[in-house]
């Protein structure tokens, strides 16, 4: 059995933190009543799994899909997605985290964003940040060397609303199981930013260590890998080029009786170990280019993480009453 089609989906993943996603359920019930769907990613929890008991007490319409085992927080979402534009096709879609530092009451202003006709998909942009100055630090470096490598600017996470057309055109891309935001840029979807607060969590801590965090980073950039290794391989040919003009100059200076005894022999042997490091980096980065354009395109099936889907209350009798 499917679940109806709602006009409203809200995915969300969760991963031990069971306390967060029933306030998070109370508050899109206070909000949105039954207008809206969550659909809640499980994803592996063991010490704090989601209640589907407190997803009915909300009197909610929704889906707990639980998974097999933890796939972190992307894939989750991705999987979520992926559920979304197989079962509910024609409904608008919010993507968020459960924790409440994304807030159901800013959703309307996401949704509002997204009634335009040229706009896709509408991202949360943070107006503030209430963070420590090491996260601030890296979060300002990590943005650099985002638009330094892939020529791209982030500025967005995960909470955002989308429409059908841009949901499936999310769960048809790979780079969705990678990081979520990266593929977004990566879509060429008419993208529109909405500056919203970030609000408190419900409870308990943040999963996610600084290890993690720097870890996450690096996967937005691996989802552009093709258009970093071209940068890379630019920049190498251009070293390369700059070391060969200047052991040009070195060969000039020595043949011209300007360079000092030892001089000119290390110099033109670190000029000389830079070419080679640099044009063997660029053929390298060129080629490996070439290989990443000509790869088949992998699709994962997202079933096989599920171990079990289950229903709340309201949705199966519902689904019940128009059989």
């Amino acid at each position: 059995m499917q679940p109806n089609s709602p006009s409203l989906v809200v995915v969300t993943p969760v991963f031990e933190d069971a306390e967060a996603s029933a306030r998070l359920f109370e508050e899109l019930s206070a909000a949105f009543g039954q207008q809206v769907y969550v659909v809640a990613v499980d994803d592996g929890s063991v010490r704090h799994p989601v209640d589907l008991g407190k997803l009915n007490a909300a009197g909610l319409r929704g889906t707990v899909i639980r998974l097999r085992r933890n796939v972190g927080h992307q894939r989750a979402i991705a999987l979520g997605i992926s559920y979304v534009a197989e079962h509910m096709g024609t409904a608008q879609v919010v993507v968020m985290d459960s924790d409440g530092e994304d807030l159901p009451a800013s959703i309307p202003e996401l949704l509002n964003a997204l009634d335009s006709p040229d706009v896709d998909l509408v991202v949360a942009q943070r107006k503030t940040r209430v963070e420590t100055l090491r996260f601030k630090a890296f979060y300002f470096f990590y943005k650099w060397l985002f638009k330094v490598l892939t020529g791209r600017q982030i500025s967005f996470g995960n909470f955002m609303a989308l429409k059908p057309a841009a949901v499936k055109r999310l769960a048809a891309m790979q780079e969705l199981w990678t990081h979520v935001a990266s593929c977004v840029l990566g879509s060429r979807l008419r993208i529109r930013t909405c500056a919203l607060d970030r609000g408190p969590r419900y409870a308990g801590q943040s999963k996610m260590d600084f290890v993690g965090l720097v870890l996450h980073g690096f996967r937005g950039v691996m989802v552009f890998a093709e258009d970093v290794l071209v940068r890379v391989g630019i920049a190498s040919a251009l070293i390369a080029m700059l070391a060969l003009v200047a052991g040009l100059a070195t060969v000039v200076l020595k043949v011209s009786g300007f360079a000092t005894p030892g001089w000119f022999s290390v110099a033109l042997g670190i000029l000389a170990l830079m070419f080679l490091q640099t044009g063997s980096l660029a053929l390298i980065s060129l080629m490996l280019t070439g290989v990443s354009k000509s790869g088949a395109l992998v699709h994962i099936p997202y079933a096989q993480f599920i171990e079990r889907i289950e229903h709340s209350a309201s949705s199966q009798a519902r689904k019940d009453g128009d059989q």
